[in-house]
């Protein structure tokens, strides 16, 4: 079922749409940073909490977690509030998250990394269906536009962490920006209160889709390309070592997975909105995916670059489809709200077995080839997904089935 595109409600008024886009990317650009700067910074910050290891690896995977149970909630926020002040309580959640991580008490940084996870996972759901009611007329742009602040985003809290920390001599000031950065993208915000036609529905109705083929064809897609990123981003390193690379060239190749990633993030988006339906790049999607998992499993240490520049044209690809489907598979805002929490709220829950699932293989079997032939499994399973929910049909909430 289709419907006709409604007007954009900047129509006629560049300066707002402007400062629009600037609202949405300064957003998203918002929903990495504060989590990943920790990494770099594990030393420092252990020592600072007098923490272990494993103390330590929730501040990474609790958020995982808070990204699978709240995503589903968000569509019950936008029915009692405008999607505008959702966004700016997020953005000061994420304030306040990123800032009870400053402090020398490991339980109020656990309840920070909670109040973080949770505020990311609400925009996480929130922007797909944002832009599709800013900019119903390019979706593909501003999808691709999002994708690639995303990931500019996460690279730049990895990047500046130890330049900010050797330039201060404090680890809390890598971590400090992103506490800062979010009241500062308020000023973007607050004036897209005043936007007509985006707020909370007159007579707001609960869209589900659980029974909805594309929706779970499109869940599951994205349930795996999360799957296969965080397992990638989180043991190719250890991978590459074992296999007899030295540090600084599994790190050069696990940087490339992000850089590679870029252009695919914006260019796939806008491909996809463009067709009719989107097989090309969901089989082109898998090919470089197979390819570089495949190279891992055969030879890692033949071309580590080039598999992993193929990973990361499968992850930048994959993550910038599935987040076409939200609004593309979609037929009003709502909609693409609703489908966008159901895909992250099982997709990220999925994801957050990944690397646990890989690095129980590798301690059972002594060896990554195991781990590596389950990922090219998966990605038969996400291509079969993604052969489905390219399929030129929009969702049906389960209310409108007869």
């Amino acid at each position: 079922m289709t419907t006709n595109t409604p007007t954009s409600p900047f129509a006629g008024r560049p300066v707002i749409a402007l400062l629009a886009i600037a609202a949405l990317m300064l957003a998203a650009a918002n929903l990495r940073g504060g989590l990943v700067v920790v990494g770099p910074l594990v030393m420092e910050i252990r020592a600072a909490l007098d923490i272990s290891a494993s103390a330590f690896s929730l501040l990474t995977t609790l958020p995982l977690i808070c990204f699978g149970v709240m995503s589903i909630c968000v569509p019950w926020l936008t029915r009692r509030w405008a999607p505008q002040w959702i966004a700016i309580v997020g953005l000061m959640v994420i304030s306040l998250g990123v800032g009870l991580r400053l402090v020398d008490n490991y339980s109020l940084v656990i309840v920070g990394t909670l109040l973080l996870g949770s505020a990311i996972a609400v925009l996480n759901v929130l922007i797909p269906g944002l832009v599709k009611a800013f900019f119903p007329n390019s979706v593909g742009l501003m999808t691709g536009l999002y994708s690639v602040t995303l990931s500019l985003g996460a690279g730049l809290g990895v990047y500046l962490a130890i330049p900010l920390l050797e330039q201060f001599g404090h680890w809390r000031v890598p971590v400090a920006v992103w506490a800062v950065f979010p009241l500062f993208c308020l000023l973007f915000w607050l004036p897209m209160i005043r936007v007509k036609g985006v707020g909370r529905p007159a007579n707001p109705m609960r869209v589900s889709l659980w029974k909805d083929k594309i929706a779970w064809s499109i869940t599951l897609y994205m349930g795996l390309q999360s799957f296969y990123f965080y397992s990638m981003a989180t043991w190719l390193p250890k991978i590459l070592i074992e296999n007899g690379l030295d540090a600084h060239q599994a790190g050069t190749a696990t940087a490339l997975i992000n850089l590679v990633s870029i252009p695919f993030n914006l260019l796939v988006p806008i491909l996809a909105a463009k067709m009719a339906n989107q097989r090309v790049l969901v089989l082109g999607t898998f090919m470089v995916s197979f390819t570089g998992i495949a190279g891992l499993w055969w030879q890692p240490d033949a071309a580590p670059l080039l598999w992993a520049a193929f990973i990361g044209m499968g992850c930048g690809s994959s993550l910038s489809l599935a987040l076409s489907f939200f609004v593309l598979r979609a037929n009003n805002t709502a909609q693409a709200t609703a489908l966008s929490a159901m895909a992250q709220s099982i997709g990220y829950l999925l994801a957050a077995f990944g690397p646990v699932s890989l690095g129980l293989l590798r301690d059972v079997n002594g060896h990554w080839q195991w781990a590596l032939l389950l990922m090219l499994a998966l990605q038969l399973g996400q291509l079969v997904a993604g052969w489905s929910a390219a399929r030129a049909i929009n969702v049906v909430p389960d209310q409108d089935r007869k």
